[in-house]
């Protein structure tokens, strides 16, 4: 019976000794994602605890409050350039020339679809809700800036084809709107005027209701004239498009590449060694980040009364896209369950709330993909960078709901032929808004533009669109994580030749290699 018991009691202390060894394992393995979450929520209570300290906080404490975040930000950044041209180039150097072509349409099939169905969305969420019909009025605030649609697409293609690879590191060039004014003189037998400005000017100066003008007026007008011109800021997609064709160049070139090859394939290694350093830092730069915005907001009851029903439309929409459609795709096509493959990227999630912008998260979601959910790192290395660049599933949403919100506002009724226009614009906006902080607002702009609308109305908005940037970075990088799995899975056919074809060209070197050992020996 001691025996007996005493065994019992062993295995009692064995199951317990798993458990806790199971326990300490999973604590180990999720340590930076538990600490991700926690500074995140501390941060809220930092930032909401600090709201209440009198005297408030100035400029330079807030600067002082948000500096180990602005440390975090410009390390994510400084590691931009050398991951986007290191994985692309050594990416595609080792991809066959078709298989690259395939997985490229693919990547590019599946980022249009997905845009236009977050735009679809957030338009019939819109209509549903009518966020624009409830609630207060919001306040304007801040200002906006003119753009012109046109402008904006000429200078999605000068980024692309960028005229000095050195210059396109910090600097991309942008088309700025300037002011000129002009007076225009009316003459006394004027009847019509072009504008509603002049309109508005000239009434006062007319005598008879057929319009005329007693006198010669001179009526000044504003007129805005494009000059092409740089902005602070890197050129991602000039960097990427160069990186995509000189990696294919050298990976046709054989043997003649490969020093190239092996240099850049290092490289991604150096910096992947670099991106593991940094995301160990980020709980402490997010908290920062997050508890500086906090103190920042001037007046949040007021703010979330007025948005609130803007605010609950589109978080509806990010929420249904990002944890409903993405993954059903995901199922559909994958056969896996896709909530197991978003809890692999959840830390690359966390970052992109943190840090507001998929360029700067780019660096974890590729160690997430490679390292939690097993996607090649020929995949990762082709898609990541482009997806970070050009698919703003969160960010069209967020447009197309926006500008209906606008509309709402002001009493604009919309037709069917405008909501096509916010449809196809908003979509064309979102893959040429870059993946930095608060490039939704500009993007805005055009498609305010398109439809015709005021867009000094963009400062309706502003005042909760940095919390909503946070959201809707967050879909853009689940877009991306999930639109690399799809392309891996389609692309397992080419992988596996690609491999095949690497173990075949190896076995006649090995078999020389030992002809050559025995004739030497002979």
């Amino acid at each position: 019976m001691n025996e007996h018991s005493g065994m019992e009691n062993w295995k009692e202390e064995k199951k317990q000794k798993s458990k806790c060894e199971k326990f300490i394992s999973g604590l180990k393995n999720n340590i930076l994602l538990i600490l991700l979450v926690v500074s995140m929520l501390l941060g809220i209570a930092l930032g909401a605890g600090l709201r209440y300290v009198e005297p408030k906080f100035d400029n330079r404490q807030i600067m002082y409050l948000r500096f180990p975040g602005d440390l975090l930000m410009n390390m994510l950044k400084m590691l931009i350039l050398p991951l986007i041209v290191s994985s692309l180039i050594s990416g595609l150097s080792s991809l066959d020339t078709r298989a690259s072509g395939r997985m490229g349409l693919r990547a590019v099939i599946y980022y249009l679809t997905t845009t236009l169905v977050a735009v679809i969305l957030g338009i019939i969420l819109t209509i549903s809700i009518q966020p624009g019909s409830r609630g207060g009025p919001p306040t304007a605030s801040g200002t906006s800036k003119v753009v012109h649609p046109a402008d904006t697409f000429l200078d999605l293609l000068r980024q692309a084809f960028p005229s000095n690879l050195v210059e396109a590191c910090f600097q991309k060039p942008v088309t700025e709107q300037v002011l000129r004014e002009q007076t225009t003189t009316l003459g006394p037998s004027t009847t019509e005027l072009g504008t509603t400005d002049v309109i508005t000017t000239v009434s006062s100066s007319f005598n008879d209701t057929n319009g005329t003008t007693s006198q010669p007026i001179d009526v000044p007008e504003k007129i805005y004239d494009p000059k092409v011109t740089t902005a602070a800021g890197m050129n991602v997609l000039g960097l990427v498009v160069f990186s995509i064709f000189f990696g294919v160049v050298i990976g046709r070139m054989g043997e003649r590449g490969k020093p190239l090859v092996d240099f850049f394939n290092s490289l991604s290694e150096a910096t992947m060694v670099l991106i593991h350093l940094v995301i160990w830092y980020s709980p402490i730069g997010i908290l920062f980040l997050v508890a500086a915005k906090v103190v920042e907001m001037e007046d949040p009851e007021k703010t979330f009364e007025q948005l609130m029903y803007y605010f609950i439309t589109v978080m509806t929409g990010l929420i249904i896209h990002g944890f409903i459609t993405l993954p059903m795709l995901y199922l559909v096509i994958v056969r896996r369950n896709p909530y197991k493959y978003i809890y692999g990227v959840v830390q690359a999630l966390v970052t992109a709330l943190g840090t507001s912008s998929s360029s700067a998260t780019l660096p974890v979601t590729m160690r997430c993909l490679e390292d939690n959910n097993g996607v090649d790192s020929r995949i990762t290395k082709f898609v990541a960078p482009v997806g970070a660049t050009i698919n703003m599933d969160g960010t069209a949403l967020y447009e197309a709901v926006a500008v209906l919100f606008i509309g709402q506002v002001r009493g604009f009724d919309l037709g069917i032929g405008e909501i096509i226009t916010v449809s196809i614009t908003a979509t064309a906006a979102a893959i040429g808004a870059a993946g930095v902080p608060q490039a939704g607002l500009v993007t805005m702009v055009i498609v305010l533009t398109a439809v015709g609308f005021p867009t000094d109305d963009v400062t309706l908005v502003l005042a909760i669109d940095w919390l909503l940037d946070r959201f809707r970075t967050m879909v853009n990088v689940l877009g991306d994580a999930i639109g690399a799995g799809i392309v891996y899975h389609l692309s397992q056919k080419e992988l596996d030749n690609m491999d095949r074809q690497d173990v075949e060209l190896q076995k006649p070197k090995s078999g020389m290699d030992n002809e050559a050992f025995d004739g030497q020996r002979l």
